[in-house]
């Protein structure tokens, strides 16, 4: 034979190549499978670059992890200014450090409680089953939000709301104090106090939280750990009967509504989970799966989320 690779170097390389992709397809599936973390098989890939961590690709790692679909790794990757045809044993020293910074953030912490984010378009019946969660699953605490705008009969604060006044607000928002906010119908504003959270997440309690999707990308940002999740409609048609049903829109609004409905629903692979919304003690037994909260807790029940 002359010139080329000889047959059997050839076949070696062909069975090395194979077993690679097993070793590399095993690696996924035992993050997928909870085996081991994404971070450990960084940490491995960067101790020894023969090991066959070294050369997954980061988007594998990434896609592997519970949630992560194709547009959050996307996301992601463009943050930590990662390219996608990179493998982790070829990361530079500081693309190590963001990565490596990234994960740690998702890495559960034993004996700390999960946040998760409750989100969807609207009438999709996020305060429905968060209703349902708060009635039947007492661990769970539905966080209280913080508002500038008065009580209404029946209101107290602390229970529904936290009512303060602009000044106050205002100040929440210079210290941190709020893992997100927003104005509400050039009206009122409305947020999500952190200290309650971070007190309840250190002491073991799961907390739910219910708002909208801007708030949902401000909690991802201040906290990359939260689980964020997607309340979907079982199809369009029925999203559109469950609003126009309401009979509290004008025609107009409803309108104005399912065209906001329609941009919201395609935010929807920016979202770690999807939960679809056809039964709603089913949806609501999805979330309390991924809160991990036990059933039948003897804990004391959260208080009231507070719809915006």
């Amino acid at each position: 034979m002359t010139g080329g690779m000889p047959e059997v170097d050839r076949a070696a390389a062909s069975r090395a190549a194979v077993a690679a992709r097993q070793a590399r397809a095993q690696i996924k599936q035992s993050v997928r499978g909870s085996e081991r973390t994404a971070l450990d098989v960084a940490e491995t890939a960067w101790r020894d670059g023969t090991r066959p961590e070294a050369g997954l690709r980061v988007p594998e790692l990434l896609g592997a992890m519970r949630g992560l679909g194709p547009a959050r790794v996307a996301d992601v990757l463009d943050r930590l200014r990662i390219s996608p045809v990179k493998r982790l044993g070829g990361l530079g020293p500081q693309q190590r450090d963001r990565l490596r910074e990234w994960l740690r953030a998702r890495v559960s912490v034993p004996g700390r409680g999960r946040l998760v984010v409750l989100a969807g378009p609207t009438a999709v019946g996020k305060g429905t089953v968060a209703g349902y969660i708060r009635e039947h699953h007492p661990d769970v605490l539905l966080s209280v939000s913080a508002t500038t705008r008065a009580p209404r009969p029946g209101e107290h604060d602390g229970v529904h709301y936290y009512f303060v006044d602009d000044e106050a607000f205002d100040g929440m928002i210079e210290r941190g104090e709020l893992l997100e906010w927003a104005t509400v119908h050039n009206a009122s504003r409305y947020g999500t106090p952190r200290p309650p959270v971070d007190a309840a997440l250190d002491a073991g309690r799961s907390v739910l939280l219910e708002i909208d999707l801007q708030g949902a990308r401000q909690v991802r940002a201040a906290m990359p750990e939260a689980l964020l999740v997607f309340l979907l409609p079982p199809n369009w048609e029925e999203l559109v009967r469950r609003l126009v049903g309401r009979g509290t829109e004008s025609p107009e609004e409803q309108s104005r509504r399912l065209d906001t409905a329609r941009v919201e629903l395609a935010a929807q692979d920016e979202f770690d989970e999807l939960v679809v919304n056809d039964d709603v003690r089913r949806a609501a037994q999805e979330v309390v799966d991924l809160l991990a909260v036990p059933s039948g807790g003897a804990r004391p029940a959260g208080r009231a989320g507070s719809a915006r």
